[in-house]
């Protein structure tokens, strides 16, 4: 781990390392990162603990959890098992102990333990570290330390006979935060000898840090600097172990669990037809439109306005709609091509989809997610050429005639002006064959799948209804599977939802 920086305890507090900033400005960075803890009689809701309720709720949905440590050995762990050792079901790590290493990697993860600190007591969590790296250099290192600690602490004389207290501490350095690259919210810490509860969640590139119910940590490693001005190499890793980093405290930890959120097989493991794998929920039954809705206005933005009265009779039309045209036969989801879009009834944020899907030669669809367009639904065979004229002859004319890029295949986030917005390769079936996605959304970003290839990579969805490109897109709505005029069949729509 690396180490607040202090000096041994002989030395005396005004030779202990000097601050790097101002008195001034530590003050103002120390107000940045406070906030009032639950329960100090503040009116207002706290906002970081609201902000926790999602995830939380969704990993308690998930389920999935599988213990990593059995209360009663140190098996599937290596490292330094000397220094940490078994007492009364917990995992204790004593002092001078060096790291504590998972046997397996991981790189999507939702890890959730208890923790109790002595009074000053330093540790940390680093994930995604390879074989033999350092945890906060080569992976990441989740901070555990009780940065209220009097090691931590240094008085400043007021002038008036009083003093002040300040920490020695940078604010990447105070508990939960990701040591050097973004610091944690404080005030949800509990005093030393009182367990604690953590959640780290690392899925793509976001990292949550949950304490005691309130959400410290929300960090897309893609969009940030480092805080401390470092380069900081494990932060681009995917993969790699937990390690308990132990150092000269004594630190107890007990109920260690992890859930993975790797990404699935680009195929749903599953015995019959709309049927989830392990894992997944069905957005469609096989039987009836049951968790959908018609497609209540066109434009998400005026939809999204729509309140009261008014939605309720946008919807109720829009339903009408939906019955009328769309349908299921012999487990399939059939669209006639006369209506209109079909909507999720609830909203989706982070997720990973299957859906199979095919079409009619020349047809034209696609899947809306979080209301926006799209993922790209059409037949890349399709000639397009006018009435008595003939299909091209050369490849060259091939790619001249297809102006709007249907020849280049399915899949695309074709709606896309800054970012990518064609596939990576052809992957489609012939019209009237069956397709598979595997769309896995995470912020911003696509991940798709398209018959067992690769064809769009953590890709910026933009947000369409926002041309300006100001307004970010929204951080959940419903999925939509685009009318455009042609008849469409879908089946196997399984989803689970990632926390955050």
């Amino acid at each position: 781990m690396a180490c607040p920086f202090v000096l041994p305890e002989k030395a005396s507090p005004m030779k202990r390392i000097a601050p790097s900033v101002s008195f001034p400005l530590a003050l103002s960075l120390l107000a940045t990162f406070m906030v009032a803890r639950p329960g100090s009689g503040q009116d207002q809701p706290d906002p970081n603990v609201a902000a926790a309720q999602r995830p939380l709720s969704i990993l308690e949905a998930n389920g999935g959890w599988s213990d990593l440590f059995n209360g009663q050995d140190l098996t599937g762990w290596t490292g330094d098992t000397e220094k940490h050792v078994v007492e009364d079901g917990k995992l204790v790590c004593q002092k001078g102990a060096k790291y504590l290493v998972t046997e397996k990697e991981y790189g999507d993860f939702a890890f959730q333990f208890e923790f109790l600190l002595e009074e000053s007591g330093n540790n940390g969590i680093g994930i995604r570290v390879p074989e033999g790296g350092h945890p906060s250099r080569d992976g990441m290192e989740i901070q555990i330390l009780d940065h209220n600690g009097s090691r931590y602490q240094f008085d400043v004389p007021q002038g008036n006979g009083n003093s002040r207290k300040l920490s020695w501490l940078k604010p990447w350095q105070y508990h939960g935060s990701i040591y050097g690259i973004a610091p944690a919210k404080t005030g949800y810490l509990k005093p030393p000898g009182e367990w604690n509860q953590q959640t780290i969640i690392a899925i793509d590139d976001h990292i949550m840090v949950i304490l005691n119910g309130a959400l410290i940590v929300d960090a897309f490693l893609e969009e940030l600097t480092p805080i401390d001005g470092h380069n900081h190499p494990g932060m681009h890793r995917k993969l790699g172990h937990l390690v308990l980093a132990g150092h000269n405290d004594r630190v107890e930890f007990r109920n260690l669990k992890i859930a993975d959120y790797s990404a699935p097989p680009t195929k749903a493991r599953s015995d019959a037809d709309n049927t989830p794998p392990q894992g997944f929920g069905t957005l469609f039954n096989g039987q009836d439109l049951t968790g959908w809705k018609g497609l209540a206005h066109n434009n998400a933005n005026t939809r999204r306005a729509l309140q009261g009265e008014d939605l309720a009779t946008a919807q109720a039309k829009a339903d009408e709609t939906m019955n009328a045209h769309w349908s299921v036969a012999d487990g399939i989801l059939t669209y006639d091509g006369k209506g209109q879009s079909l909507c999720t009834a609830k909203d989706y944020g982070d997720f990973e989809m299957y859906i199979d899907w095919k079409i009619p030669a020349g047809a034209d669809s696609g899947i809306y997610l979080r209301g926006t367009p799209q993922v790209q639904i059409w037949d890349p065979w399709d000639p397009r050429v006018k009435e008595g004229a003939d299909p091209p002859a050369t490849p060259e004319e091939w790619v001249n005639a297809y102006t709007n890029g249907r020849n280049l295949g399915s899949g695309g986030l074709w709606n896309n002006r800054r970012w990518r917005n064609a596939p990576l390769t052809r992957a489609d079936k012939q019209p009237g064959e069956w397709n598979t996605f595997l769309i896995r959304m995470v912020g911003d970003k696509v991940t798709i799948w398209l018959n067992d290839k690769l064809i769009v990579d953590r890709v910026a969805l933009e947000n369409y209804w926002d041309r300006t490109g100001e307004s970010p897109l929204p951080r959940a709505d419903q999925i939509e599977l685009q009318h455009h005029g042609s008849a469409l069949y879908f089946k196997n729509l399984y989803l689970r939802e990632l926390p955050y």
